[in-house]
């Protein structure tokens, strides 16, 4: 089901508490990051926007190790937008304290409240929390399992090779709705949506390189997926990078130093070559790099909705250092110029030929 009223579609933000610099271009504190997350949700509320989003990390270039509780403080400071987490890193946490820490964090937000489950990019959580990487796909797949379970909110009869077996146990608090929206994010892996699809949970597609329409098989495969299994239809989202200035020249200049740094250093840790400026450009002008001005960025949101029938699209507007002013002003225009220019251009799309 493609968006058929422009309004329908959700447009949100990500962060992972990317460690950001000072006017002195030394790194800030951990607690000052954390804290101006915060003050960057609470913004993003009050200019429009529809969702925050905030990523699971266990290294020290990125602040949020416990996405829930900075959400929580979002939810106490906010009024209408989503909240959730992007991703939760599930094959190393517990799923039902998963469930009991977002279904308090739904109460405390009336309702407002998101998961994003997901084996994560990164995997310093695993000797952290003492897993064995080589049980990766077991730990994924029984506790997502045990999680659907609970979803349910009705009494949980369990057993798997990764805890102890539950008989007939009831999770509290349970929420209020009966349904705390949870959804599967996945980096484009066949496997991965097809199980997203069975369990019946939302799409959240990670796309962060090349263009964005090479996912469209994706998208279809969910949908015939979750009709073969006999699933009611669920959303598809997608979260991908960018940065919003005034002009698109400026969200260049502005970007690149951070974006350099931050792709070089994963690049370096992960064997890939060099991060170049002409990879940067081909990104941003043929991939999934969303940066430029707020009419150039909104243009790219709404082909890509309009070519995946996506219905719900996450920017993620923290790369690597890049000031924490900075991201506020991209917040900003974000909320008040990109979104009301996305539902414009989608609604435009639209209206029937010859109206």
């Amino acid at each position: 089901m493609a968006i058929t009223d422009a309004n329908d579609l959700e447009l949100g933000i990500d962060t992972f508490g990317d460690v950001t610099v000072g006017p002195d271009g030394q790194p800030l504190p951990y607690g000052q990051v954390i804290r101006n997350v915060v003050e960057e949700g609470v913004l993003a509320d009050q200019v429009g926007v529809d969702a925050i989003t905030i990523g699971e990390h266990h290294r020290d270039d990125f602040a949020v190790s416990a996405p829930d509780i900075v959400l929580t403080a979002i939810a106490a400071r906010t009024e209408r937008i989503r909240i959730g987490s992007g991703v939760t890193v599930l094959s190393s946490d517990d799923p039902i304290r998963v469930f009991q820490r977002f279904s308090t964090i739904d109460a405390i937000s009336n309702g407002r409240a998101d998961v994003i489950m997901g084996r994560g990019s990164f995997t310093e959580s695993f000797p952290l929390f003492g897993y064995a990487l080589q049980d990766y796909q077991t730990l994924f797949e029984e506790k997502l399992n045990l999680y659907a379970e609970v979803h349910t909110e009705q009494p949980v009869t369990w057993q798997g090779s990764t805890r102890a077996p539950l008989q007939n146990q009831k999770v509290y608090p349970t929420t209020e709705s009966g349904n705390l929206r949870t959804w599967v994010g996945v980096g484009g892996s066949p496997e991965s949506v097809v199980r997203a699809a069975n369990y019946g949970f939302p799409l959240m597609l990670a796309i962060i390189g090349g263009p964005a329409e090479r996912f469209a098989p994706f998208v279809e495969l969910y949908h015939r997926a979750l009709t073969q299994l006999e699933q009611p239809w669920q959303p598809v989202g997608v979260h991908s990078p960018g940065y919003i200035a005034e002009t698109d020249e400026q969200a260049r200049e502005e970007l690149w130093p951070a974006y350099e740094q931050m792709f070089g250093r994963i690049g370096r840790e992960r064997g890939w070559g060099p991060t170049t400026y002409a990879h940067f450009e081909q990104e941003v002008e043929h991939g999934s790099l969303y940066v430029g001005s707020p009419e150039t960025v909104a243009r790219k949101i709404a082909a890509t909705v309009s070519t995946l029938g996506i219905q719900r699209f996450d920017l993620k507007y923290s790369t690597g250092p890049l000031q924490h002013e900075k991201l506020m002003r991209a917040i900003e225009l974000y909320g008040t110029q990109v979104i009301p220019r996305v539902r414009e251009l989608l609604a435009e799309r639209l209206v029937p030929t010859g109206a």
